[in-house]
């Protein structure tokens, strides 16, 4: 609701300055060119997720996905003790995980939600560290696959949208450990 005012309080400022600099005709092509673009990098990007959600299906289905949730248990157990306890909990971790990793941030989110709903069941104050800990790994994840960096790319004319993928496992890396360190250092000061 905030957010909808706010964009309807720039836009109207903006308006009323375009029409009081007497530049209106110049921002009302702006603003149908604007719209055009977008609408045309939607359609892109929807073909790059149709084409990766098809991917994470046949994953599922193949089994992959779930021997690539059994091969993280070990670690997400070690990271989410409390929650660890919990198969639904660790199988919902596994899967947001999972798919993190493959670039699939829209099938991360449902089993993301998942595990968040059970970790505020869990209820004690170790479960609401980790959930914490659960918004950080889900912002700063590390990606295999940058599927929608790469999609972006190819959408705006780059002749090989994946070889971006060595600076994102760098930068990914980085920022999941930072992001990690700084979420155990909160949980001790705040504890």
């Amino acid at each position: 609701m905030l957010i909808g005012l706010i964009i309807l309080a720039i836009y109207v400022l903006s308006a009323l300055y375009a029409a009081y600099s007497g530049s209106a005709a110049q921002a009302g092509s702006a603003v149908l060119e604007g719209a055009g673009a977008a609408v045309s990098f939607c359609i892109s990007i929807g073909g790059a997720v149709c084409l990766w959600s098809a991917v994470a299906e046949l994953l599922e289905r193949s089994g992959a996905a779930a021997w690539l949730s059994r091969l993280l248990r070990p670690v997400l157990i070690r990271l989410f003790p409390a929650s660890g306890q919990d198969k639904a909990v660790i199988a919902a971790l596994s899967e947001n995980v999972s798919a993190n990793l493959l670039g699939l941030g829209n099938a991360a989110t449902p089993a993301g939600i998942r595990a968040a709903k059970g970790m505020v069941r869990l209820g004690d104050t170790r479960a609401r560290d980790e959930l914490c800990l659960l918004v950080v790994i889900n912002t700063a994840s590390f990606q295999l696959v940058p599927t929608t960096v790469a999609a972006v790319r190819a959408s705006y004319g780059a002749a090989a949208a994946f070889d971006i993928m060595p600076a994102v496992w760098v930068s990914s890396a980085v920022s999941l450990a930072a992001g990690i360190a700084a979420a155990a250092v909160m949980e001790k000061l705040w504890d």
